[in-house]
């Protein structure tokens, strides 16, 4: 079959899809080698109590040069097509990684990931946020170019439209793609990466993408993404093609010359079929040109790599990597540590006005709290009201002390969705340079904390403090509301501690709920517990531990539970 043309795309003032076609600035141009890249990862198989450590090899000896247009990484589902991604971006863990990656002929600097673009594959923005705030958030961290980002992606007519979450009917999904690519181009990067940018968008808005990142291209931008199955509206666009299968290289090269080469090497695409299909179906043995070598899947892939590794453009690309690590060798990274674009303060600063937007634009979680809080407090005060200062009655303010701290521990649940589902956002901008951890870590303590745990412990002690008629002095109302607010603190910082290490807000629950129980079984019948815990070693701990709780427990509650001296003259002062 003949070779693709070339395409040519026409540039209207404003295209079907909204997208202004202005010139976007204009960025050096930036090439991306790399050579004898290796991955392997270490895996677990077996039933627990047997497994063994198996190591998985992921990419075997891929070597390739990126150069400014549109580079595509194709091939089937487990063929390395992230996992070559995130290498060249530098986001992968290095352990089991071997190989060289160059930036314009110098070793790959520490800071890459600062100064380079990363679109996910899943939409990392702020939901309960509008286009534009998502930008200014951005922008206000790392460059300030708001304004001429969103009419060059044409997102004006959304620009103060929320993105939308599950509760909140937002933008559709190619405005949240163009979005999140937005939030990438704030610095002008050279290099943008790319994982699979067409993923759960329709064939018009996956065109309107890809025709999006070919007018970057003519910048001088470098692109480099995964794609699974494009169609040819799609494929034509490619600038160069890496097409990979069990982790191999099958082609590296000019895509318009991909066709050619297959056919070379006795693989001819049927007339009217789509190139790309044309590629998966060969490497998954599905294509009539297969069935007529009779070949195996395995054999095939095996015999395409053999191919490859003997063709010209396998030969070129190790002629001028040589070229290049020759020079690249003499050359220091430019950056030997992560910068940031501004300083903790005004990280700190723009990181809570987000996250005290994003909790007001969670009302199921905000307002919904605050409105429990008020009824829970109203049914306690209405249960426990009217006690009177004897011994049943301090039972009775005991047990009310009690169902007050497990309400607070269970409340505090709360923040476990929250920040679940803040994660991977965190982990996207964080890698991207946007702000450190401790900006983020001292921001999430000020926007949980303040509204979620103070506010509403300082209005169910106002509430149930007076109708449960505890000690009438200002020291003690004060100390019952200290006291529940250090317990939800507490709480929160647990399940916060639960929640970073899950990723599901089930099995945070689970656990946290779990956790909750074992403490109150343990409030309830201390003697059992500390019996069967002071059988380990670490006995004295426990005793330790336990008679600060006993007094953790005692202190506040005698000291805001009644008057020193009850009716029946019983004295517990």
């Amino acid at each position: 079959m003949s070779q693709s043309p070339e395409v040519i795309v026409p540039m209207a003032d404003c295209n079907t899809n909204g997208i202004q076609n202005q010139s976007w600035s204009s960025t050096k141009p930036s090439t991306v080698a790399f050579r004898n890249i290796c991955y392997r990862v270490k895996t677990k198989s077996g039933f627990i109590g047997c497994r063994k450590i198996v190591e998985k090899e992921i990419l075997k000896d891929i070597n390739g040069i990126m150069t400014p247009g549109l580079n595509a990484i194709l091939g089937p589902t487990g063929s390395g097509k992230s996992s070559l991604l995130d290498i060249l971006a530098a986001r992968k863990d290095p352990r089991g990684l071997t190989g060289d990656v160059f930036i314009n002929g110098a070793p790959q600097p520490a800071n890459f990931k600062c100064i380079s673009g990363y679109v996910v594959q899943d939409d990392v923005v702020m939901g309960t946020l509008t286009v534009r705030e998502n930008f200014q958030f951005s922008a206000a961290l790392r460059l300030p170019k708001t304004v001429k980002i969103i009419k060059e992606l044409g997102l004006t007519k959304v620009a103060d439209s929320k993105v939308g979450t599950q509760f909140i009917r937002g933008i559709s999904g190619g405005e949240r793609k163009r979005t999140n690519i937005g939030m990438e181009l704030i610095t002008d990067p050279a290099i943008l990466f790319l994982d699979e940018p067409t993923t759960g968008l329709d064939a018009s808005t996956a065109n309107a993408v890809l025709l999006l990142l070919k007018r970057m291209c003519k910048q001088g931008k470098t692109i480099i993404f995964s794609i699974h199955q494009p169609r040819y509206s799609i494929f034509r666009l490619f600038d160069k093609l890496t097409l990979l299968a069990a982790g191999r290289l099958l082609y590296h090269g000019p895509a318009q010359n991909a066709l050619e080469y297959f056919k070379t090497i006795g693989y001819e695409c049927e007339p009217y079929n789509n190139p790309a299909d044309f590629f998966l179906d060969i490497i998954n043995g599905d294509s009539t040109a297969v069935a007529s070598h009779n070949e195996t899947d395995k054999g095939i892939v095996q015999k395409l790599v053999e191919k490859y590794c003997g063709s010209s453009y396998n030969q070129e690309t190790k002629t001028e990597l040589e070229k290049m690590s020759s020079k690249g060798e003499t050359k220091e990274k430019t950056f030997q540590k992560i910068t940031y674009s501004t300083s903790f303060f005004h990280q700190m600063k723009w990181v809570s006005k987000r996250m005290f937007k994003n909790l007001i634009g969670n009302p199921q979680a905000s307002i919904a709290q605050l409105l429990v809080t008020i009824f829970l407090g109203l049914v306690v005060g209405a249960i426990f009201f009217g006690v009177t200062n004897d011994g049943k009655g301090l039972q009775n303010r005991i047990g009310a002390m009690f169902f007050m701290t497990t309400n607070q521990c269970f409340s505090s649940i709360s923040a476990i969705e929250l920040f679940v589902v803040e994660k991977k956002i965190f982990i996207h901008e964080y890698i991207s340079g946007y702000y450190r951890i401790s900006a983020y870590f001292f921001s999430k303590l000020m926007a949980d904390l303040i509204p979620m745990r103070t506010l509403p412990s300082i209005i169910f002690t106002c509430i149930v403090y007076f109708l449960l008629g505890l000690k009438p002095t200002v020291e003690a109302f004060f100390i019952m509301m200290f006291t529940l607010m250090m317990v939800s603190y507490t709480a929160t910082s647990m399940a916060l501690a639960i929640a970073t290490g899950h990723n599901v807000v089930a099995v945070a629950n689970l656990l946290m709920t779990i956790s909750f129980v074992f403490m109150i079984v343990s409030t309830l019948n201390r003697c059992l517990i500390k019996a069967t815990l002071s059988n380990f070693r670490g006995s004295q701990g426990v005793k330790k531990i336990d008679n600060h709780h006993n007094h953790g427990i005692k202190a506040p509650f005698f000291g805001i539970c009644c008057h020193n001296t009850l009716e029946d003259g019983v004295s517990i002062a």
